[in-house]
């Protein structure tokens, strides 16, 4: 949904505010998107994943120890940068303490409780009958 006059009107006032007060924070914040800094992580990750695995492939087809534990560690490291970046990527949304997007999942279906709280829930409805 696109702003109104007034409310870009409004939002450039408190850019402007933003760069007066704090030019530093104010020019590290327009450097960039972050979501596009993580999904090249997370590509980069998924190519060590995949070189990894062709030395430890090839670890295997000559026998050498030390290049599959080379490729394992290279693989493991690139598995864990794809983990890490993967949420900060694909832009999902957490539900913070104050549970603000807690109403609705993702095409707007209702979010269903956590497993934990369900099974508590058919316990206590079990222990009461």
């Amino acid at each position: 949904m696109p702003l109104s006059e007034h409310e870009q009107r409004l939002l450039e006032q408190i850019e402007r505010a933003l760069v007066d007060d704090d030019p530093k924070f104010a020019s590290s914040v327009r450097s960039g998107d972050r979501r596009l800094k993580a999904r090249r992580r997370f590509q980069l990750g998924a190519l060590l994943v995949l070189g990894g695995l062709a030395l430890l492939v090839g670890g295997a087809v000559i026998p050498s120890v030390p290049l599959g534990v080379l490729g394992f560690l290279v693989m493991f490291g690139g598995a864990a940068l794809a983990v890490l970046n993967y949420r900060a990527a694909t832009g999902t949304v957490e539900a913070g303490p104050g549970g603000a997007p807690a109403g609705r999942g993702r095409g707007g279906k209702p979010r269903r409780p956590p497993m934990k709280n369900r099974l508590e829930e058919r316990f206590r409805r079990r222990y009461d009958q």
